[in-house]
């Protein structure tokens, strides 16, 4: 083969990953700007906007379709060990991403269903849980774009405190329907819509844990600490 064949086919290659790098950001980025968008319509009680939100979600199963055929074209090129990885790794992020955009979408057909009910205060706190969530979420995108460990650490560390705020709202929404029967179907609504959010935090710390996996390999992966205690007695 010539050097001439061999650099086209080495360049052809450097593109393909790029373009799965490109695509997979891209999704990640529309996941969470659908997140935004989603606990954007809670506060404003928008249905119109939730029924958008929940027709885009589309857009990113197409996306996540895209890459799973990049990746197999990828693979059918006899990849080295670190290709190998990035192939893995983006095809675990791509599953990731799209379980994103299914709770954004979840969240927003939530919100038309508690919109028939009297606002809830704690629909304040729903928004401040999902703040950390998509923050958790482009970071940890930085992390995959930039092949940054530290900064995809320090995104899984941080999922205490998603943790401890979904807890904190859990509670709150708990005492406020033994309080006041009334509120019963508008907290669920809340609690199933928070739980959702919350699981957007165990994604980001998936990814996370992708870009451990894409730069160190099977070198193990610090032990994290984790705060969501609303499966445990103690915490009703």
């Amino acid at each position: 083969m010539s050097n001439q064949m061999h650099d086209h086919i080495v360049k052809s290659y450097d593109d393909e990953q790029r373009r799965l790098l490109d695509e997979t950001l891209r999704m990640g980025e529309i996941a969470a700007a659908q997140l935004e968008s989603a606990l954007d319509v809670v506060q404003r009680r928008d249905d119109k906007a939730a029924e958008r939100i929940i027709a885009n979600d589309e857009a990113i199963d197409a996306l996540e379709q895209e890459i799973s055929h990049d990746v197999m074209k990828l693979a059918l090129r006899g990849p080295m060990a670190r290709d190998l990885r990035e192939i893995l790794a983006a095809i675990r992020i791509a599953s990731d991403i799209e379980r994103v955009g299914d709770y954004a979408a979840n969240v927003a057909k939530r919100s038309t269903a508690l919109n028939l009910s009297p606002p809830l205060p704690h629909v304040a706190g729903l928004h401040a849980l999902g703040t950390l969530a998509v923050k958790q979420l482009r970071d940890v995108l930085v992390a995959y774009r930039d092949n940054d460990i530290e900064l995809a650490q320090r995104v899984r560390d941080r999922d205490a405190e998603v943790d401890t705020a979904y807890t904190g709202l859990f509670r709150e929404l708990l005492t406020y329907m033994m309080e006041d029967a009334r509120s019963i179907t508008a907290c669920t609504h809340l609690l199933f819509m928070a739980k959702n959010i919350e699981r957007v935090g165990d994604h980001a710390t998936n990814i996370a844990e992708n870009v451990w996996f894409l730069v160190k390999g099977d070198e193990p992966l610090p032990p994290r600490e984790k705060r969501d205690t609303t499966n445990t007695t103690a915490s009703v």
